[in-house]
């Protein structure tokens, strides 16, 4: 069986499955961070450019008021939007301000890419008058590491990781890195498997968040255009074979791959069953079919708002 929590290089464990909070409505987060803290999770996936950490904040708050979990049983996770590279330790303050937090469990670069800085948390993508996403030369993606490793030694953040990044560069930050990234956040699904990616972090030590877990499903349909892999009919014709939904079938395999999965989810029903992830297996034959599956289909794609695709 998959286990329930990865231990990180920090020395910290990490639960192996997370509720995302990416386009999770402002009015509805205290209801749903409720409900998942009553269905048993205990890891929360938040980031400043999600522009609810306030709300997440006020639903924790009120859940350590009145005695429905303790801060020490979560794992909080947040990340510094790329218009804040060259201010890292304001803006990872801004965010604890907000999440009503002394500490972060996590924090990560969210893209490996320094933007235009548009005021500590504002998380604006600014763009040229080309259209184009206003990127910032002037710093380097190791001078924004060595300021998330400050935040350690702060007693701001348990454990630093990245997201979005390659193999190319995870490497580089491995090799200047004085405290390893803990995690690599990624997407990946059964038709994004990037296996190569994920066997280079697994090999050196780096935990991988698997985000868009479900291929992003009705989300990234709805503004990118991309098809899910919970239509698949091998995906289909597997979930009932177990007994489960399809979307349990794809978590539990990514489960299975040795990642964390992070589903987001803005229905009660669907986040009970998201977490119903840990009574079953899923034979080798049938990690195999899935295997099969992989297209190289990345659906997350901010080119849309950026006009420059950081992936090219």
């Amino acid at each position: 069986m998959a286990a329930t929590a990865t231990k990180l290089s920090s020395g910290h464990e990490m639960p192996a499955v997370g509720l995302g909070v990416w386009r999770m409505d402002s009015g509805a987060v205290r209801g749903l961070i409720h409900s998942a803290l009553r269905a048993g999770y205990r890891h929360f996936d938040c980031a400043a450019d999600y522009k609810n950490e306030a709300e997440v904040g006020d639903a924790l708050a009120e859940a350590f008021e009145t005695g429905l979990v303790k801060r020490e049983d979560l794992f909080i996770t947040t990340k510094l939007w790329n218009s804040d590279h060259g201010h890292v330790v304001e803006a990872c303050k801004d965010s604890l301000k907000k999440l009503r937090l002394d500490y972060l469990d996590l924090y990560l670069i969210h893209f490996p890419v320094a933007t235009k800085h548009t005021g500590v948390g504002t998380t604006g993508s600014a763009l040229g008058d080309d259209g184009v996403l206003d990127i910032d030369t002037t710093i380097t993606l190791e001078t924004t590491w060595h300021a998330m490793e400050d935040l350690v030694s702060m007693g701001l953040v348990r454990s630093i990781g990245i997201s979005n990044y390659d193999i190319f560069l995870t490497r580089d930050c491995l090799a200047y890195a004085k405290i390893k990234p803990a995690v690599n956040q990624i997407e990946t699904h059964p038709y994004f498997q990037r296996d190569s990616l994920v066997k280079f972090c697994q090999k050196h030590g780096i935990s991988v968040t698997a985000h868009t877990p479900l291929g992003g499903s009705t989300a990234n349909t709805e503004w990118f255009g991309s098809v899910s892999c919970l239509d698949d009919p091998v995906i289909k014709s597997l979930a009932e074979k177990y007994g489960k939904t399809p979307a349990q079938l794809v978590l539990r395999w990514g489960l299975q791959r040795n990642t964390v999965v992070i589903p987001k989810t803005s229905k009660v029903e669907r986040l009970v069953e998201n977490f119903a992830v840990f009574d079953f297996d899923i034979s080798i034959e049938d990690m195999e079919k899935i295997k099969a599956l992989d297209r190289n289909y990345r659906t997350n794609q901010p080119a849309k708002f950026w006009g420059i695709n950081l992936y090219a």
